[in-house]
């Protein structure tokens, strides 16, 4: 048995936004947000997949959304590439969603809450230690909140997670198992089975259920999440190899430099001290720009000189 990469935006999207999908996400959503609670008892899956007429194109597949009983939007997203941008993205997307539920003239009290989302195969918070982390408008001084919390942005950094299989007791940590490896794993564990929202993802992401066209736009997809990981990859190391070979010249250039600056220093004292003069401090010296340094010594070897003629 062998099961589709949930990480990849088709995978994702298929598991759970698919017309077939509300138990799915409904404890995906409730196991994340709530840590296992039962917040939420409803939901209409909004615009659900369906098999995309353009494959290949990342816009085909739109983001998992979904609207509760309660009427709170929930916009869930799986990003894979850390992209330029980004961030600000999924505050643009949370943002309109939030303001596109008003028609004009309507009341604003009509407004219901949004949480975005947001799974990433990447570390997005080095300073964060939490796995999940949770972002809402506070008061910048005294990070007191803000009196609605219309807006959330909640983020799961799969690179965070390092449990086995063998360690997993909460459902919420068996969900993020499954987003992380589901495509290594041959059957479905044992543990997994026994939850029917989890065992309905898993039978849903078995390659076997797929056509042989959707077969190949998931080939597609992860060949090109392949190609932009590699091309990030030489990126970095390009960028590093310049940064070595530009910090090598410049750190000859200022040994040049630092190198002048000493002989100069040690000229102009030696000068001082041969025309009887008060000897400037080393100290006061190297305070002086290099330019100043040059002068000053061309000048007193001059007067040098013309004492010397005279």
């Amino acid at each position: 048995m062998h099961f589709i990469n949930p990480k990849t935006d088709f995978a994702f999207k298929r598991i759970f936004g698919g017309e077939q999908s509300k138990e799915i996400l409904l404890s995906f959503l409730n196991s994340l947000l709530y840590q296992d609670g039962f917040v939420l008892e409803d939901l209409e899956i909004l615009n659900p997949y369906l098999a995309p007429k353009i494959r290949g194109i990342k816009d085909t597949y739109l983001d998992v959304k979904a609207r509760s009983v309660s009427g709170e939007t929930v916009i869930i997203e799986m990003q894979v590439l850390n992209v330029e941008g980004f961030e600000k993205r999924i505050l643009y997307n949370a943002a309109k969603a939030y303001s596109t539920q008003l028609a004009t003239g309507e009341d604003y009290r009509l407004l219901n809450p949004v949480i975005a989302l947001t799974l990433t195969d990447f570390i997005l918070f080095e300073d964060l230690e939490p796995l999940i982390s949770r972002f809402v408008l506070k008061e910048k001084d005294y990070l007191l909140d803000y009196p609605l919390h219309d807006i959330e942005l909640v983020f799961v950094e799969l690179p965070k997670f390092d449990k086995s299989l063998s360690d997993l007791v909460h459902l919420w940590e068996k969900w993020i198992y499954f987003i992380k490896h589901a495509r290594q794993l041959e059957s479905i564990p044992e543990a997994m089975e026994q939850e029917s929202a989890l065992k309905k993802a898993f039978e849903i992401a078995n390659e076997a259920n797929l056509s042989k066209e959707e077969l190949e736009d998931l080939e597609k997809r992860e060949i090109f999440i392949h190609d932009q990981r590699n091309a990030i990859k030489r990126a970095l190391r390009v960028g590093i190899e310049q940064g070595i070979e530009q910090g090598i010249e410049q750190g000859i250039e200022q040994g040049i430099e630092q190198e002048r600056q000493t002989l100069l220093i040690s000229n102009i004292r030696l000068f001082q001290k041969l025309l009887k003069q008060n000897v400037n401090s080393k100290k006061e010296l190297e305070g002086m720009p290099l330019d100043e340094l040059q002068q000053l010594a061309s000048q007193l070897e001059q007067k040098l000189s013309r004492d010397h003629s005279s």
